[in-house]
């Protein structure tokens, strides 16, 4: 059985047997059963009497709820109230307690309202949105709107925003709208007692949720994670000080220290992180490559990961404008990491490891490359659970309670790496769909590395083009009978978004030929690794303008299709076959020239020792990332005005949050357990710790994303004593 037979196998297994697990939540993140206990219907009619005799309490529930959303006619459905100042109020009348409840409510555009007019006593019908929302208007609102639930989606949100049962209109056509209500009342209730009569108006609206104050009950994830946190605090506290009173207190030399009691030090494990040293056979530029890729991917999570606007319309044609080409293409660049890891699983093993090598030491091979990238996503997965829903707050917190809701749930199925093919609506950390695809081709690589490493060069060669002429007609194939719009972001195939991400985009089948590629790129370099590579100046610059030209089309090639009018299939299937592998060729091609001397200023740009720190820090400020900004993004407590300028401003902030807490969790978390991890294996090995550096490096380097820099970690020496 070779890597395509398998791939496809995974491609017949999700589009025919996709497994979807509706579990019931343990230990919800809100105390749902508080709302229900609260409710008094006799006591909310006394606070209703209450209020209607006392102006200003009841100007501050007015103020705090209902109202029509501002930017409504530029594509705004929203109105947030004032979350905090209801949950705020709690006054005390003639013995008895009021406190406020924030609710949101539903309210469908297409109703009428029957209301008695002043100057009549025959009854009119009065439609609240006579204002007439023109059909493009309409369109352009229900398009944003689907673009941003189906990229939310993509990312582990909610999926009923973009679903709509018998009788339920999609979101596009409804508002959704914050009231400020007495604690024991219903919505109906409430709006009844304190605005208008519900019933004999004919107003029709459906309820959302509801917040109290101090509605989020303890359970055991929190004792758990706060439990592990602060035993990982006291660590690193008392193996700090070791070190310190072992170097600094008594004057000793470093490396005389208990290497166990070292483990948790912040002092090595930071001054580890910040040593950079490059010995011959680095691929230098993978550090810009890398970094850029990653910066990319937060500037264009900035943009997507926004929940509101108040100019939807002008957000959307943006989007779809040529100026925004720079941000819809950035979905590609996921395929960088894909053909790196590719390119290092190859170039890495290849001259270390013969075939019965490999075979010999495989559950070696595959235990470093999971238990390398556990500490950071289990991490994260606990932070998901327990944390990142208790430090903040705010209107539309629901979005982070459904990601807390998702990693009690189904954290298992992201620590396994099958959550693009289990359960992939309800995804922990949605952004590990990725890891889930690079931890899978990782595993099948040996159907094809362990004839690469054969030592025949015939051999080799074959077995590569095999794996990808095999995998790119079997993914071509693929799209062809499934027939998938070309992205996320299409104004006529909105309601295909779930379908493409779930059967395309998170596909091993679809994202496995830039791997292949880069697994071409890998055994290149290493046949040319310290070899001369003569290339005459003409041929250089030929090379270097079809690369580039082929990276422009790639990035410009989904921008037709994505506006109104388009509809070629053929070419959508086209585009989704070979666009990647594309993208994989024409980098592949930049690396190679920039390894041999041929790179010119993109090789001094992309060497800089500024990339370095990111591209060491990438696989923690990937995971990390979208978490933390929906955490800011959920604490908003209106709706954003869409510009590029503020979006861009916003990623700074992102940007640098992310990047302190992955150093945060590198040092704290990851190092350790990474130094523990090794000394794991070596037992497992049943080799003694002064092994060669050489034998230890191939199966510290099998990773694209991993904390430390590839090539910088398998040949720093300091490094490696530290490990042992």
């Amino acid at each position: 059985m070779n890597l395509t037979t398998v791939l496809l196998f995974l491609a017949f297994v999700q589009v025919n047997g996709y497994l979807h697990l509706d579990w019931e939540v343990p230990n919800q993140a809100l105390n749902l059963s508080l709302y229900e206990d609260v409710l008094d219907s006799e006591e909310c009619q006394k606070q209703i009497g209450l209020l209607q005799n006392n102006t200003f309490l009841l100007s501050l529930f007015l103020d705090s709820g209902i109202r029509l959303p501002r930017g409504l006619l530029t594509g705004n459905t929203v109105d947030l109230g004032n979350y905090h100042q209801c949950l705020q109020i709690n006054a005390t009348l003639h013995n008895t307690d009021i406190e406020g409840k924030y609710c949101m409510i539903r309210v469908p555009l297409n109703q009428e309202l029957q209301l008695q007019p002043i100057s009549t006593s025959q009854p009119s019908h009065f439609d609240p949105f006579s204002i007439h929302l023109d059909e493009d208007t309409i369109t352009k609102i229900k398009d944003y709107k689907l673009k941003r639930a189906g990229l939310k989606a993509l990312f582990g949100a909610e999926l009923n925003e973009i679903r709509s049962g018998p009788g339920k209109p999609l979101e596009f056509s409804v508002l959704r709208l914050a009231v400020c209500i007495p604690k024991p009342c219903t919505t109906k209730e409430a709006i009844s007692g304190l605005l208008f009569n519900v019933t004999s108006l004919g107003f029709q609206y459906e309820d959302d949720f509801c917040r109290l104050p101090n509605d989020k009950p303890w359970v055991p994830a929190d004792f758990t994670a706060f439990g592990i946190f602060s035993l990982i605090g006291l660590l690193s506290f008392l193996s700090t000080y070791y070190e310190l009173n072992h170097i600094f207190g008594r004057n000793r030399d470093p490396k005389s220290a208990n290497q166990i009691f070292c483990m948790f030090s912040v002092y090595s494990n930071t001054k580890r992180l910040l040593t950079f040293k490059s010995l011959p056979g680095s691929l230098e530029c993978l550090d810009g490559v890398r970094a850029l890729a990653m910066l990319w991917v937060l500037l264009g999570h900035s943009f997507s990961s926004q929940l509101f606007t108040y100019n939807a319309i002008e957000s959307f044609q943006w989007v779809l404008s040529y100026e925004g080409l720079w941000l819809t293409s950035g979905h590609i660049t996921v395929d960088t990491f894909f053909m790196l890891s590719g390119l290092l699983v190859v170039y890495t093993s290849a001259g270390k490891l013969t075939s019965v090598g490999l075979l010999k030491n495989i559950h070696i091979f595959y235990l470093n490359r999971l238990l390398r990238m556990f500490p950071i996503l289990a991490t994260t997965a606990l932070l998901e659970a327990s944390v990142f829903n208790r430090i903040s707050d705010g209107p539309v917190w629901d979005t982070i309670v459904s990601q807390t809701h998702r990693c009690r749930t189904f954290w298992w199925s992201t620590l396994l790496h099958v959550q693009n093919y289990l359960n992939s609506e309800n995804v922990c950390i949605g952004a590990t769909w990725y890891l889930a695809i690079d931890v899978q081709l990782h595993l099948l690589s040996p159907l094809i590395l362990v004839w690469v490493l054969s030592g025949n060069k015939r051999i080799a060669w074959s077995a590569l083009t095999a794996g990808v002429v095999l995998s790119l007609t079997a993914a071509t194939v693929y799209n062809f009978i499934n027939e998938f719009p070309t992205g996320m972001i299409t104004a006529e195939r909105g309601d295909e978004m779930m379908y493409y991400m779930v059967y395309y985009y998170m596909n091993t089948l679809t994202r496995a030929p830039p791997f292949l590629v880069g697994m071409v790129f890998g055994y290149l370099l290493h046949t040319y690794r310290g070899k001369p590579v003569n290339i005459s100046t003409i041929l250089n610059l030929t090379l270097w303008a079809l690369s580039l030209s082929l990276l422009l089309v790639v990035c410009y090639c989904t921008h037709p299709t994505m506006q109104p009018g388009w509809d070629n299939q053929t070419v959508d299937s086209f585009i989704n076959s070979f666009m990647r592998p594309a993208w994989a060729l024409g980098l592949g091609w930049v690396i190679f020239a920039c390894v041999h001397g041929y790179g010119g200023p993109i090789n001094w740009f992309l060497t800089l020792n500024v990339w370095k720190l990111p591209a060491r820090l990438s696989y923690a400020m990937y995971i990390l990332h979208f978490s933390l900004m929906m955490i800011f993004n959920s604490s908003n407590t209106a709706p954003i005005y869409f510009s590029v300028p503020y979006i861009i401003f916003l990623f700074y902030g992102y940007f640098v949050l992310t990047f302190i807490v992955a150093i945060v969790l590198t040092v704290l978390i990851d190092m350790p357990f990474s130094i523990l991890f090794k000394l794991l294996l070596d037992k497992i090995k049943g080799k003694k710790s002064t092994k060669s550096v050489d034998d230890r490096n191939l199966f510290k380097n099998a990773s694209v994303m991993q904390r430390h820099v590839n090539y910088h970690a398998s040949n720093n020496n300091n490094g490696v004593q530290k490990f042992d």
